[in-house]
């Protein structure tokens, strides 16, 4: 093996665990804003240990400088980052150090595992179609953790909208049973648990937020900021003229939850109604070429077997 090939391979060996590393850190890593609600409400918070927020605060150390490769300068595209880790569940500080890391990482290890690869397998490539090659796999490289991150957004936000019916229909009952609206969140969160651990999450904090002196307002913009669905702002919006103009409560979720349920239900149909189309394809592709093939497999056998060695004889 050459010296050339040991590099290649030094450098993706410490790019891939860099990644995977810090992957790892942004998705584990607990909610700092949370955990300071939760002290200041009285409750016992759990300390990372030393070792490791000492690790993690070298790691971030030294993705910095490659971070700045990839970050945007425009506050609007800082403020859209943050909303965007928010609606994926990411309160982390470190979390944008990690994933403008990422996209260089990615967008210069690609190009180079091509390379890698080309030279390896003694490609034979033109001048451009490598040059394309190597900007698509930077590109490719560089808006990869843009594509985990909308999807990690996709599924959290499914996974609300598909549990906050549940959520509305256990306030009404807390509300009904003669509970505050501050109480009957707080329960709600611990029994929505098990059902959406997301949803109770959000709604944890936001009791946590209403604990500590923060306006019920205030709390209810934080939570459809932190969601990012349109259901739940318009839940705060509701609860909200609600509270300003003294109607009631519990019909107003009540009317809430039912045009909740009706929507979940139509998207519901929708997805449904698509799944013909998407079997189209794997039965088009996949499933009748292989029946096709059981089916005149034996009828093409024969024809070899008689009606070739006739026409041959004939023609002879």
């Amino acid at each position: 093996m050459s010296n050339e090939q040991i590099l290649y391979l030094g450098l993706i060996f410490v790019a891939v665990v860099a990644g995977v590393m810090g992957i790892g850190m942004v998705l584990t890593r607990g909610s700092d804003m949370r955990q300071r609600l939760r002290g200041l409400g009285g409750e016992t918070v759990l300390e990372q240990p030393p070792e490791a927020s000492a690790w993690t605060e070298r790691v971030v150390k030294a993705a910095a400088p490659v971070a700045r490769l990839a970050t945007p300068t425009s506050e609007e595209d800082v403020s859209n980052l943050r909303a965007r880790f928010l609606h994926a569940g990411i309160r982390s500080t470190s979390a944008p150090v990690l994933f403008f890391a990422a996209k260089a990482l990615l967008a210069l290890l690609l190009p180079m595992l091509l390379v890698f690869f080309s030279r390896s397998f003694d490609w034979k490539l033109s001048t451009q179609v490598s040059t394309a090659l190597l900007l698509l796999c930077a590109a490719i490289g560089y808006y990869l953790p843009n594509v985990v991150l909308s999807r990690m957004t996709a599924a959290r936000q499914l996974n609300l909208f598909e549990a906050f019916p549940d959520a509305l229909d256990l306030i009404i009952v807390c509300v009904e049973a003669g509970l505050g609206l501050d109480m009957a969140i707080n329960k709600t969160a611990e029994e929505m648990k098990l059902r959406s651990p997301e949803l109770a999450e959000e709604l944890e904090m936001m009791a946590l937020e209403l604990r500590v002196g923060s306006s019920r307002e205030r709390a209810l913009r934080n939570l459809a900021l932190r969601t990012g669905l349109d259901e739940i702002s318009t839940f705060a919006t509701m609860l909200i003229q609600a509270d300003r103009f003294g109607t009631s409560l519990a019909e107003s979720l009540r009317v809430h939850a039912d045009m909740l349920r009706t929507r979940r239900r139509l998207r519901a149909e929708e997805a449904a109604a698509k799944i013909p189309l998407k079997l189209l394809f794997p039965l088009i592709f996949f499933i009748f070429p292989s029946l096709l093939l059981v089916l005149l497999g034996p009828a093409m056998i024969q024809i070899y077997r008689i009606m070739l060695p006739t026409m041959a004889g004939t023609g002879g």
